[in-house]
């Protein structure tokens, strides 16, 4: 934004642009690499989490020293005069879709030692992104055009010095080895309780030691032991071991609608899971007639001919925040759906979803065979019993006709 007489002040603004996939608590860590021995001098908005060794400068302490910041976000609260626009939200980053207003995270830096030129001054290399943990792998930072702000009068325009962009990308597969969530099934039309497959999210080992019971008497060590700070999921022993399990249940058959309950429940003894959002594909949501108590957005994945895709998250100040394993770790919401009746059928699963999401992670889902089947049905095939058992009759009646 400007030079200094040893470097320049910086605005580093970080665009969530997944359309439902946030960053949680506890927050966002950005780090990088100086190209040459550029310092911090002072930060509004955010702070490095360790200030290194300053101990060359002689009256005026830098903010850090280290060749390697690591940059987190401030808490809420903090002093105004040590606030800038988008700062201060504890490193949570909501997405465009449910809070458009807090898509974003900003704080201005202050760097010496660093030149006061566009040609003197070097790129930073090496950024990461942590939301904690592993997950987010980032380019390198490419000079573009300048940034352009506009007065409120939209009559006048004034630009950045430089301005350097870096585009991170997200894998489920390097965040975590397992999976995190997982998927149960029932209907009105059947007792059977499809549950998450077993292991979903890894397994119990031999000891126990990686999961916690509810009524465990070592439960709140357990919680505040290593880990705590580090996002690290402390789960309730279950057969799926999954932190998230989301249980869709096929609830009643109106004449021209069908209802379904949807319920997500946390087995995370350490987490609270703020501003959640959850993702189900199904055929008949382009006919969803009333939602209770979630909120709804239709998503478009293959252009605006197909609706199969909705975004669900939680009403605020009521149920946007799912709390940590216990009897208040659950939210849930009903829907109610228009019939196609070229399309609607109870049979062959057509009733459960395709794909489910948990805040942006793809969920376990059962075997299809397995799925609730329809009283006269097979479990295997889905058909009506008339036609096996005719043919089974048939043969039957070939082989003692010639024993």
């Amino acid at each position: 934004m400007q030079w200094t007489p040893d470097g320049y002040v910086a605005v580093v603004t970080m665009f969530n642009y997944q359309q439902f996939r946030h960053i949680g608590a506890p927050g966002w860590q950005l780090g990088w690499t100086w190209a040459k021995k550029e310092v911090i001098w002072s930060m509004v908005g955010a702070q490095t989490t360790e200030q290194g060794d300053c101990s060359k400068f002689k009256g005026n302490t830098p903010h850090c020293c280290k060749k390697d910041p690591t940059i987190v976000d401030l808490l809420p609260g903090t002093p105004y005069n040590m606030q800038i626009a988008n700062c201060c939200k504890a490193g949570v980053i909501n997405t465009f879709n449910q809070d458009p207003a807090n898509a974003a995270s900003s704080f201005q830096i202050s760097v010496g030692l660093a030149g006061t030129t566009n040609k003197t001054v070097k790129v930073p290399k090496n950024f990461t992104l942590k939301t904690p943990g592993p997950g987010y792998t980032c380019g390198r930072a490419i000079v573009g055009r300048p940034t352009k702000f506009f007065t409120s009068d939209g009559r006048r325009a004034t630009q950045a010095l430089m301005t350097w962009n870096v585009t991170c990308t997200y894998s489920q597969f390097l965040a975590q080895k397992t999976p995190s969530c997982c998927v149960s099934l029932s209907s009105f039309y059947n007792d059977t309780i499809v549950n998450c497959p077993t292991c979903s999210c890894g397994c119990q080992n031999p000891s126990g030691s990686n999961c916690v019971n509810e009524d465990s008497p070592n439960l709140q060590s357990a919680i505040d032991g290593p880990g705590k700070w580090t996002g690290q999921p402390l789960v309730q022993c279950t057969s799926h071991m999954c932190p998230i399990r989301i249980h869709w249940h096929v609830k009643l058959n109106y004449k021209e609608y069908w209802r379904v309950k949807i319920t997500i429940t946390n087995f995370n003894f350490r987490m609270n899971y703020t501003q959640w959002n959850l993702v189900v594909q199904h055929p008949n949501f382009d006919n969803i007639t009333q939602l209770f108590s979630f909120n709804y957005k239709p998503l478009t994945p293959y252009g605006g001919g197909i609706n199969d895709t909705a975004m669900f998250w939680g009403v605020k100040f009521y149920n946007d925040l799912l709390m940590q394993a216990g009897k208040l770790g659950n939210v849930q919401s009903e829907l109610l759906l228009r019939k196609d009746s070229q399309a609607f059928t109870f049979e062959k699963g057509w009733a459960f979803p395709r794909r489910v999401y948990f805040n942006g992670d793809n969920c376990v889902m059962p075997s299809p065979e397995n799925y609730p089947w329809l009283p006269n049905a097979s479990p295997l095939t889905k058909q009506p019993l008339t036609l096996p058992l005719l043919v089974f009759w048939v043969v039957l009646a070939t082989l003692l006709a010639y024993a």
